[in-house]
């Protein structure tokens, strides 16, 4: 959650309330992130469990020094730079790659000899929210699963330097903050249309659709029903073949 400076101290007991019970407060002055709220208890998710952490400093990482973690050679992880901090990602359990597997084989199928392809992490995407290029404000996360339309903005590096129409996200104990607060309000602000996030604990699919950068329609899909794409008409995913029982 992001708020600003003034409304941090005008509510603060509520804030300090919420973070206690496990939300992270981002706290802004002039649009720009100076503090943060958490609770202590959430200091152990800090560190690697199951898919990633965060790489905490005092100070705000630029793209530059990202490259240079993520470039290493003898590095093996992959990273994430989001709001200028680094996340690093750890290998995936079981059940999130059941999960993952099963979406993207039932998307491959349906995109099939159509436009749009969809395409599985580790593939970084450059997103910069509302500003007006990438280097105002540097973002470089890698999705789970994602469908692209614009295969023209791959490189000659194969790179990709576009926006993906639909992203989903398969959350994992130590993501779901990160997953659910963090990364829904950069893919709204950056234009993308749809955002999938599957829950493998609670059996549940929540899809967001944004229009404008701004939340349009929010929809819960639970085991046994189908989970429908609103920009993909058509698009469809049996829930139940994506959780173990």
């Amino acid at each position: 959650m992001r708020i600003s400076t003034s409304i941090l101290q005008n509510a603060f007991g509520k804030y300090l309330k919420m973070a206690m019970e496990g939300t992270t407060i981002y706290v802004e002055k002039n649009q720009k992130p100076v503090a943060v709220l958490k609770g202590i208890g959430e200091e152990e998710s800090f560190y690697i469990r199951e898919e990633a952490v965060v790489y905490e400093a005092p100070k705000r990482y630029t793209y530059e020094e990202f490259r240079a973690i993520a470039d290493r050679e003898e590095n093996t992880r992959q990273y994430e730079l989001i709001d200028g901090q680094i996340y690093m990602l750890a290998s995936p359990m079981y059940q999130h790659q059941v999960a993952m597997n099963e979406v993207f084989v039932q998307f491959y199928n349906w995109f099939k000899k159509k436009s749009c392809r969809p395409l599985t992490a580790p593939f970084d995407v450059k997103l910069y929210g509302t500003a007006d290029k990438f280097e105002d404000n540097p973002n470089v996360v890698q999705p789970d699963i994602l469908v692209i339309c614009d295969e023209d903005r791959i490189n000659e590096k194969g790179a990709y330097d576009g926006k993906p129409v639909l992203v989903v996200e398969v959350l994992s104990p130590s993501t779901k903050s990160k997953d659910i607060m963090i990364k829904s309000q950069l893919y709204m602000a950056s234009g993308i249309e749809e955002y999938w996030i599957i829950d493998t604990e609670a059996k549940c699919i929540i899809i967001y659709h944004f229009r404008d950068r701004k939340l349009w329609e929010q929809q819960i899909v639970t085991k046994g029903q189908k989970a429908s794409s609103k920009v993909f008409e058509g698009l469809e995913v049996d829930s139940d073949d994506i959780y173990l029982d």
